[in-house]
């Protein structure tokens, strides 16, 4: 019995396992290492910090920033001026001789100049700005061209103004100066404060006297706000501010059928539509009174 006991007692203790579980500080490591967030930052966060840094530390002199400002420059130069990307010569077409020259003017470029230093928008919208353009398209072409496409404005009529000639297009629009009336003498004539802004009715007013193209010198505006259709002879049709057109149909009837306009008329009054007036010459009117005074003294 006493050997048994002594035997127990000399048996060693079994030795404890070591706990698998890590600590609570590397367990909550290992779940914030796991956020998406940290893992983010850590995989493109850091890298661009470090990177950045780095970049600074290295533009933080002024002779390194110089040079890459120049090493920039020097690469660009070498890839803009390369023959593919230079413009050498500008084509107008749609253009006269005249407005060609003004183009030229307006858009002074010293060719051979890099595409890369030309702003086509803004050359568009100079060449626009020019009165005889109505529209223009630029672009550049293969080959080194700068093709400019313009759309004309096709002048309507002549207005006499205080500045002088002017030619408008059919809305009124200035197209160009003229020097002489007898430069353009397929134009018609308009005058009068005021008669730039109403180049519409007076086309549909000189196109419904077409009959009498002949004797139509031109309109006036007056008032700002009616047409005289003035004739040869010193004859004037005054026409009322609305229905113009209208008015202008009935004294052109009337003529068909009285030659109206072919007797010594100075005006014909159509302000009041319903009460059309004839103006006769002084002379007409001595011998209307003359023949009314001998019939009155034959009664």
């Amino acid at each position: 019995m006493r050997s048994l006991i002594g035997r127990l007692r000399k048996t060693p203790a079994p030795a404890a396992k070591a706990d698998p579980a890590p600590s609570r500080l590397t367990y909550r490591m290992q779940r914030w290492m796991l956020t998406p967030g940290i893992r983010l930052g850590l995989r493109i966060g850091v890298p661009f910090c470090l990177t950045l840094a780095a970049t600074s530390a290295f533009l933080a002199n002024e002779k390194r920033r110089d040079a890459l400002n120049l090493f920039v420059a020097d690469i660009r130069a070498s890839i803009q001026e390369r023959p593919e990307f230079m413009v050498n010569m500008m084509a107008i077409d749609g253009a006269g001789s005249n407005l060609g020259e003004d183009i030229r003017e307006v858009v002074p470029l010293d060719f051979p100049v890099s595409s890369f230093d030309l702003d086509v928008e803004q050359i568009r919208l100079t060449i626009v700005e020019l009165d005889p353009v109505k529209s223009a398209s630029v672009r550049i072409r293969p080959g080194g061209i700068l093709q400019v496409d313009v759309v004309e404005r096709i002048p309507a009529v002549i207005w006499r103004n205080r500045d002088g000639l002017e030619m408008l297009d059919a809305s009124g629009v200035r197209v160009d100066a003229l020097d002489r009336r007898q430069d353009r003498p397929d134009l018609p004539v308009i005058a009068g404060r005021g008669a730039g802004q109403a180049v519409p009715e007076a086309l549909q007013l000189l196109a419904t006297a077409k009959p009498m193209t002949g004797r139509v010198r031109g309109l006036v505006r007056v008032g700002e706000r009616r047409w005289d259709l003035v004739l040869d002879r010193g004859q004037r049709i005054q026409l009322p501010p609305e229905e113009a057109v209208q008015a202008l149909e009935r004294v052109l009837a009337v003529n068909e059928v009285q030659d109206l306009l072919e007797r010594d008329v100075v005006t014909v009054d159509m302000r009041l539509t319903a009460r059309p007036t004839i103006r006769m010459s002084e002379n007409a009117m001595q011998e209307w009174w003359r023949i009314r005074q001998v019939n009155g003294s034959g009664q």
